[in-house]
């Protein structure tokens, strides 16, 4: 236990904050029904967790490098459980949505400690075999999100989706404390906070505006002032960066046209392949007329195909270009996912599996490689900032693209139904209200209407990051030459 306790807390922590990003996904329908939430209500309770960890990933890595990252890990954690028990005993949706972000905070601390927590604790063959197990959680949490979900809000309700965090929380605080070493970076200077507050109010109100448009539209004022505040912190931000002298980000990596291709990769990948899945899963439960457990046992083809390519590439794929698993990875995204656009009003749960199979293939693919990508393509002083950017442009595109998605569902769905507030009622998971007055066949083909779109939306996202990823990480013509990176497994210079 004291050789790989130390893996166990910290992969314990990396399962549970990266499983919230997705268990809510089964237990939407549940949600709406008992707290009485709108659509861009559901939207936020998905949103403003996965947007929280995006916008202070960063700094919560800087500030855990100056304070001390097993303290910061320790305190995420804490932070993370009360959250989660605040969410679990929410009587109303603001107050789910508020303790969500609060979630969010504490997983940042948390996210953003993992693997100078893993460096500092092992070192050779174990560093390789311990980032090789970090790797294959991050793989399998997001993924299995709804599977859970579905389990925990069936069996005993969607409070207890958040209630699970608590007993897991205090075991991996108990770890922390006991067999996890301290450390710190040797290199002083302030934290960034003034580049962490802009880069958070850049992305607050970029997701601001998506979700608003949504139920307002993208001429509504406050659409429009939710993107101009957007625009104007990032630039801001650019500024700040430029002139601080421990930046937040070196905005010089942008020069570099593989970190590019990296963070294009990021932003990517959770957007797509998982950006549909709340959508979908409203259309089991509330069309199909799943319940939240087969309604998340629908979604396991992903799951598994995803651990089966990320297991069996990390042994049978050693040595094949970074630049090349994630280019093939992306486009095989985007196949499943034209292949789940293909669902008309007769259409049930096994429409899904072909397409979702292959996504979670491609997944498994673009997960491993895009960490090893992101280390190959910087300088080593630098792998610290790499990795965090890369887990911040995930969490955020996967916030981003909940709401774009959502609005271009819904409105699809209005064009079928030929009215909004129909559309919104069923993208929000109140079919059942809409019974009787607007015939089931109509539903149906309305909701079949807006996953399609949706579905082909994402995979055009995919296309495009996979050819992105092609024209920009390039690979040596030579034979790739193998670096230790700030003591991760060897990877190939990008």
């Amino acid at each position: 236990m004291r050789k790989w306790g130390p893996l166990v807390a910290v992969s314990l922590g990396t399962f549970m904050l990266l499983l919230d990003v997705t268990i809510v996904t089964v237990a939407l329908p549940d949600m709406a029904s008992s707290l009485d939430a709108s659509l861009s209500s559901l939207q936020w309770v998905i949103d403003v967790y996965a947007l929280a960890l995006a916008a202070l990933l960063l700094g919560a890595g800087a500030g855990a490098d100056k304070a001390g990252r097993r303290k910061f890990y320790a305190a995420g954690t804490v932070l993370f459980a009360g959250a989660s028990l605040a969410c679990g005993l929410a009587g109303d949706a603001g107050t789910l949505i508020a303790m969500r972000a609060l979630q969010g905070v504490g997983a940042a601390a948390m996210f953003a400690t993992t693997l100078p927590l893993l460096g500092a604790a092992y070192q050779g063959r174990d560093r390789s075999v311990a980032l090789g197990v970090w790797g294959a959680v991050n793989g399998a949490a997001a993924a299995l999100g709804p599977i859970l979900g579905g389990l925990l809000t069936e069996g005993f309700g969607w409070r207890w989706i958040f209630f699970v965090n608590l007993p897991v929380s205090a075991a991996a605080v108990w770890l922390t404390v006991r067999v996890v070493p301290e450390s710190k970076s040797p290199a002083g200077g302030r934290t960034d906070w003034t580049g962490t507050v802009l880069f958070a109010l850049f992305a607050g109100a970029l997701t601001y505006g998506a979700v608003n448009a949504g139920s307002d539209g993208w001429g509504d004022s406050r659409t429009l002032l939710s993107f101009a505040v957007s625009a104007a912190a990032l630039v801001a931000f650019v500024v700040v960066e430029k002139r601080t002298e421990r930046p937040l980000m070196d905005l010089s990596l942008l020069r570099r046209p593989a970190f590019v291709g990296v963070l294009v990769a990021a932003l990517a990948l959770n957007s797509a392949a998982f950006g549909v899945l709340p959508y979908t899963s409203i259309w089991l439960q509330t069309l199909l007329d799943m319940s939240p457990v087969t309604g998340g046992l629908a979604l396991v083809p992903l799951a598994l195909a995803s651990f089966v390519t990320s297991a069996l590439g990390g042994r049978f794929l050693h040595g094949v270009s970074q630049r090349l698993l994630i280019c093939l990875g992306l486009l095989l995204i985007a196949l499943g996912l034209f292949g789940q656009a293909l669902l008309d009003a007769d259409s049930d749960w096994t429409s899904l599996v072909a397409g979702l199979v292959v996504t979670g293939v491609g997944v498994g693919l673009v997960s491993p490689a895009l960490a090893s990508a992101a280390l190959a393509s910087v300088p080593q002083r630098s792998s610290g900032m790499a990795t965090g950017a890369m887990n911040t442009f995930r969490q955020l595109g996967y916030a981003v693209s909940i709401a774009v998605f959502g609005t271009l569902a819904t409105s699809r769905m209005a064009d079928s139904l030929h009215s909004a507030p129909e559309a919104r009622a069923l993208a929000g998971g109140a079919a059942g209200s809409l019974r009787g007055h607007v015939p089931d066949e109509a539903l149906h083909t309305a909701f079949a209407s807006g996953l399609n779109g949706a579905a082909v939306a994402a995979g055009a996202l995919a296309v495009v990051a996979g050819l992105a990823v092609f024209a920009l990480v390039r690979t040596p013509s030579t034979a790739p030459a193998q670096v230790r990176t700030n003591g991760a497994i060897p990877v190939e210079r990008a």
